[in-house]
């Protein structure tokens, strides 16, 4: 049976971690440029000062990753060809694993990303905030977020009022005549999550978690301090880049623009006349997002594009390498800018930004991220992981690592149900967290 039917509640929701014993979670990431696959023991762990929000301590145990085939900018294109390419990986994070994998939490690119914010009121009569008062609030606002054509994949409570004032996140007990909350609501189109489930269960394993990629990387690139003050981490990926702002210790924003590292890789080969893969060597060894006066002087060796034995190799200097790579990096980057201006979000984003994604390696970029966004920009990699290859511990793989972090903070979203509400706010060690698994015991 389909867990996208025509119901608007049919995604997979993780259940809460159980803080008492240990748990195995196994994860995919599908990009346009490869298909990871990893395993990770989840421990409990103590309260710590470092990465205090995590509540589980990750080991990789197994992991695996091909070259990505019947993914196009992000959207499938050839269901065989994924297929394929997700079952080697599979396969091989289970050999490394020593288990197999039945099921899988997976990232979601495609599917025209929507993120909006819901907001709705209750009367309260100058009454006491309890907790009927809260699961009503919350209720109207998913009802909100309802449609037909759009499946919820987030919903998270970003921060309570009453009377008007905004900013209060435990209401609970507190008088006042109106409550209110804001919801941030990220959705996708229903066909593509379809065929991303497709996908998945021909190579015989079902979708456990579906999380928004820029979520998932944002929650491996970020450090707390960055989650609460407000930050925007964008992940360079090959097909696409994603945006995601935080802030509060939430998620409150997310967007993608439709370029990312293969569109660099593209204009090389066009403007350089090459082969892709040739294209590709060459942005990673010798391109830099922007030109220095020594640039005009090297020459680069650029193969031919036939298999001609008389065609030689043509000679160019290194600046237009750079050159038609910048052009692309800045063209990215100032729609990055202007998606984070349109969005009203800047000013929660301040002076903050993270790079993450394979194409945020690219020499230079960082340099002209600061220029372009006029922020300041570090590479943001991932972090509390132990057991990673040092191959795996780049920015390339934050998407996977965070969907490995991700059930640890999948109780801080309230989804409708058929049955009424799902719910659960704020650390598993909060009031309204623990009101929240009240709720879900009782309705």
């Amino acid at each position: 049976m389909s867990l996208f039917g025509s119901s608007h509640f049919g995604l997979p929701r993780l259940k809460p971690l159980s803080s008492k014993r240990s748990h195995i979670v196994s994860v995919l990431d599908i990009g346009s440029t490869k298909v990871v696959c990893m395993i990770g023991r989840l421990t409990p762990r103590e309260e710590s000062e470092i990465l205090p929000g995590r509540t589980h301590d990750i080991e990789i145990i197994g992991i695996g990753h091909q070259r990505s085939r019947g993914i196009k900018t992000g959207v499938i294109a050839d269901l065989d060809a994924l297929e394929g390419v997700i079952r080697l990986a599979v396969d091989a994070a289970e050999r490394m694993a020593g288990l197999t994998v039945e099921s899988l939490i997976v990232n979601l690119t495609a599917g025209r990303l929507g993120s909006d914010i819901y907001t709705a009121t209750i009367d309260l009569g100058g009454q006491e905030v309890e907790l009927n008062d809260l699961k009503k609030v919350l209720a109207a606002a998913c009802q909100q977020s309802l449609r037909q054509d759009r499946a919820v994949l987030h919903s998270l409570a970003t921060g309570f009022s009453l009377d008007g004032e905004r900013g209060i996140r435990d209401p609970l007990a507190m008088y006042g005549d109106v409550l209110g909350v804001d919801m941030h609501v990220v959705t996708a189109e229903r066909a593509a999550l379809k065929n991303l489930e497709l996908s998945i269960n021909r190579a015989h394993l079902s979708v456990e978690g579906i999380v928004a990629t820029p979520y998932a990387s944002g929650l491996a690139a970020l450090v707390d301090d960055e989650v609460e003050l407000g930050c925007c981490a964008i992940d360079m990926g090959g097909g696409a880049t994603t945006i995601s702002v935080f802030a509060e210790g939430k998620l409150v924003h997310t967007d993608a623009v439709g370029l990312g590292g293969l569109h660099v890789t593209t204009d090389l080969a066009r403007g350089l006349s090459t082969r892709i893969e040739d294209a590709e060597r060459l942005k990673v060894v010798h391109a830099s997002a922007f030109s220095n006066s020594s640039d005009e002087r090297e020459l680069i060796s650029i193969p031919p594009i036939g298999e001609d034995e008389r065609d030689q190799p043509t000679q160019v200097p290194r600046a237009l390498v750079s050159r038609i790579v910048g052009a692309r990096i800045e063209e990215t980057m100032e729609l990055i800018r202007d998606r984070i201006q349109r969005s009203g979000f800047s000013p929660i984003v301040g002076k903050r930004v993270v790079l993450t994604g394979g194409a945020s390696q690219l020499t230079g970029l960082a340099e002209v991220a600061r220029r372009i966004l006029a922020r300041n920009v570090r590479i943001g990699r991932p972090m509390g992981v132990s057991g990673l290859p040092t191959a795996a511990k780049g920015p390339a793989f934050s998407t996977a690592v965070g969907l490995m972090i991700y059930p640890q903070v999948a109780d801080m979203e309230t989804h409708a149900s058929q049955s009424g509400l799902l719910m659960s706010l704020g650390g598993n060690n909060s009031r309204i967290a623990r009101m929240g698994q009240w709720l879900k015991e009782s309705f």
